[in-house]
C-alpha cells in the first residue's frame, strides 16, 4: 500500500511554519479548553435560574452585581453573565457541531465506500441520492426538519447530519474510485485478502485526507447553521442558550443601546467559525500532494 500522506511530524513541522495558522489553530484550542472547562473556569451557571437576579438585566459591561459579582461583559435581558453565557453557549455550539460531523462523516464514509467499491445499480442509486439532497439548500432542510421533529440538541444533531452527509459521500467515492484503479489493490485482490481488510487497511487511510479538510470545513459550517437555527428559533430551547440564540436575545435590544447582549456573542460565534477555516485551509494545503 502506498499513501500521499506526510509522517504526523513532518506535518506538523509544516503546519508551524505558517504563523497565522498556527495562530489559529491554538486560538481554537483555548477555545476548546475554554467550553469543555466552563463549568469550572465561568463565574456563573447561567442554567441555574437561582443564581439568576432580574434586578442585575441588562448591566453595562463592567458592571458589578449587589453580590459582589462582576459582570465584565455585561448582563443580558434576564440577568445572566455574558461572559458566563458566551462560554456555556460555546460549549453547545462547539459540541453540536463537533458531534454532527462526526456522525455524519462516518455515514459519509461508509455510503461512499460502499458506492466506490460496489458500482452499477447501487452506485448510482447512491449518488443520485447524495444529489438530490445537494440540490435542496442546507438551511431548507433543516428548517424542514426541526419543524417535524421540534426542538432540541438530539433533534438538530440529526438535521446537521443530515444535511451534511452528502458532501462527505461524494467525496470518498471520488478518493476511492482512484485508490481501487491503482495496481496494489489489484494485487490484493489477486492475493485473495479479505474485501473488508481492503477497504479498512488499503482504501481508508488513502481517502481519509481529503475528508479530513471536509469536516474541518463542515464543523464551522455546521456551527453557522445551527447559530442561523437558533437566531430564527428553531435550534435549541431558551434554557440553553446557544451563540446563535444568545445573539437572538439582544437582537431587539441594539437600537436601544444595549449592544452587548449580541455584540460579544457575535464576536464569539465570528472568531471560532474564522478559527476552524484557517486551520482547514493549511490542512487542505498541507494534504494536497500537488501542492507540495
Amino acid at each position: 500500500m502506498t499513501t500521499a500522506v506526510a509522517p504526523v511530524n513532518v506535518l506538523a513541522t509544516q503546519y508551524g511554519r505558517d504563523r497565522i495558522a498556527l495562530i489559529a489553530f491554538w486560538f481554537l484550542a483555548m477555545l476548546l479548553f475554554a467550553a469543555a472547562a466552563a463549568p469550572w473556569i465561568a463565574p456563573q451557571n447561567p442554567y441555574d435560574l437561582a443564581q439568576l437576579d432580574i434586578l442585575d438585566a441588562k448591566l453595562a459591561p463592567g458592571a458589578q452585581s449587589s453580590t459582589g459579582l462582576n459582570y465584565w461583559l455585561g448582563t443580558d435581558d434576564q440577568g445572566r453573565d455574558m461572559l458566563s453565557a458566551i462560554l456555556y453557549g460555546l460549549r453547545i455550539s462547539l459540541g453540536v457541531g463537533i458531534a454532527s460531523t462526526a456522525l455524519a462523516l462516518g455515514l459519509g464514509l461508509i455510503a461512499g465506500l460502499v458506492a466506490a467499491r460496489a458500482g452499477g445499480w447501487v452506485d448510482g442509486l447512491i449518488m443520485r441520492i447524495v444529489d438530490l439532497q445537494l440540490s435542496f439548500p442546507a438551511i431548507l432542510v433543516a428548517l424542514i426538519l426541526l419543524a417535524l421533529t421540534g426542538q432540541g440538541i438530539d433533534r438538530i444533531i440529526l438535521a446537521l447530519v443530515v444535511v451534511q452527509w452528502a458532501y462527505y459521500a461524494r467525496t470518498v467515492r471520488a478518493a476511492a474510485l482512484v485508490e481501487f484503479r491503482k495496481e496494489y489493490i489489484e494485487a490484493a485482490v489477486c492475493m485473495g485478502v479479505a474485501e473488508l481488510r481492503i477497504l479498512l487497511r488499503h482504501v481508508l487511510p488513502n481517502v481519509l485526507p481529503p475528508v479530513m479538510v471536509v469536516a474541518t470545513v463542515q464543523i464551522a459550517q455546521a456551527i453557522a447553521l445551527e447559530a442561523t437555527l437558533s437566531f430564527l428559533g428553531l435550534g435549541l430551547p431558551i434554557t440553553e442558550p446557544s451563540l446563535g440564540l444568545l445573539i437572538a436575545n439582544g437582537y431587539a435590544h441594539l437600537l436601544s443601546g444595549k449592544y452587548w447582549i449580541s455584540f460579544f456573542p457575535g464576536i464569539a460565534l465570528l472568531v471560532t467559525i474564522v478559527a476552524i477555516n484557517l486551520v482547514g485551509d493549511r490542512l487542505r494545503d498541507l494534504l494536497n500532494p500537488r501542492l507540495q
